[in-house]
């Protein structure tokens, strides 16, 4: 890099950091002709983040990022301060107050017999109130950084789709973003770099809209039914009661039962068109064992998801204990009904 390339980026740079330019360029742009070595790690920051980075062979990158230059030799770069600058320096647990004489950050060092380690670091700070150098072992600062960076996928949840179902609604895309992280050296090594801000960045998320809502709940099968649904249901203390139904019939019950039920049909599974009881199998024969529920007793049986069987006769038998088999038409009824809590109403 040129000497005049160099003193255009150290002007924009000091003259954000407040350091003297004519000084700092003549010792910088002097150093890079006698050598290409420092006497320290020298971390540059200033109010607004400029920093500049100067590397072993005497190249400056851009100012946007902070720069580090390692040393390796007796001679190095180094920054000059101007006239009546208050310099706090810290080292070895001390804090030291001066003044600037507009001399460089190693001549002030020097002044207060403090010389930095073979692996100590020397930190720079620019503040609104003068100069912070920090002499340690450990030292953090920001660093401003320019990436590439992937797109995000953001999820969105949408009330009006369905659970499980998603759609994108905007595809993402790649881009730039400016970064702030946060860099510890130690012992002349960088040890840990953490993400701490974005600033800005030109990636499009990738956005996915999820439904939240709950499923449409099946309709239920279509069963012949002897009746219209219930209505109303009023119950006396003894269990009675009578049921309202939605056509306005009322039937009368003396008690009702919390029973298990199930289907069958004729030609399947050994049953027959003839029942128990004599009588010819249709849609309101119900099987039932008689010590439950007698032959005979009329019945009105819904089921606790709601499928109205209707009014039915206990006229069958094959079932044992708290269930009642209902007869219905054809196989695919049965196998659509398969097996359901219910309530039967034992009419009077």
């Amino acid at each position: 890099m040129s000497a005049q390339t160099l003193r255009k980026k150290l002007y924009e740079f000091w003259r954000r950091s407040g350091v003297n330019l004519f000084m700092a360029a003549i010792v910088l742009c002097t150093a890079l002709v006698l050598t290409n070595q420092a006497a320290g790690i020298y971390i540059i920051s200033g109010v607004d983040d400029a920093a500049i980075v100067l590397d072993g062979n005497g190249k400056a990158p851009e100012l946007e990022s902070k720069l580090l230059y390692t040393s390796n030799g007796s001679r190095g770069y180094d920054v000059c301060l101007r006239l009546g600058q208050v310099v706090t320096v810290r080292h070895d647990g001390e804090t030291f107050t001066t003044k600037s004489r507009q001399e460089s950050i190693l001549k002030t060092l020097q002044r207060l017999n403090i010389v930095p380690g073979p692996l100590e670091m020397v930190g720079i700070d620019f503040t609104d109130s003068g100069v912070e150098i920090t002499v340690s072992s450990d030292l953090a600062y920001y660093e401003h950084v320019v990436e590439e960076v992937a797109f995000e996928t953001v999820r969105v949840a949408n009330p009006q789709m369905e659970q499980g179902t998603e759609k994108v609604v905007q595809e993402g895309a790649d881009g730039i973003r400016s970064s702030i992280y946060e860099v510890v050296w130690s012992n002349g090594q960088e040890i840990a770099r953490q993400f701490v801000e974005e600033l800005d960045s030109t990636a499009v998320d990738k956005i996915v809209e999820y439904g939240t809502a709950a499923p449409a709940k099946p309709v239920p099968a279509a069963f012949p039914s002897n009746d219209s649904p219930i209505a109303s249901v009023s119950t006396n203390a003894d269990g009675s009661g009578v049921l309202t139904l939605a056509s306005g019939e009322k039937l009368s019950f003396s008690s009702v039962k919390n029973m298990t039920a199930t289907a069958y049909t004729a030609g399947h599974g050994g049953a027959d068109y003839c029942t128990a009881t004599g009588t010819t199998v249709r849609v309101g024969t119900v099987a039932v064992d008689k010590k439950v529920i007698p032959l005979g007793t009329r019945m009105y049986i819904v089921t606790n998801d709601g499928i109205v069987y209707g009014t039915a006769v206990a006229e069958d038998t094959g079932v044992r204990g708290n269930k009642v088999d209902l007869y219905f038409n054809t196989y695919e009824e049965c196998i659509n009904f398969g097996r359901r809590s219910c309530q039967v109403y034992i009419l009077q």
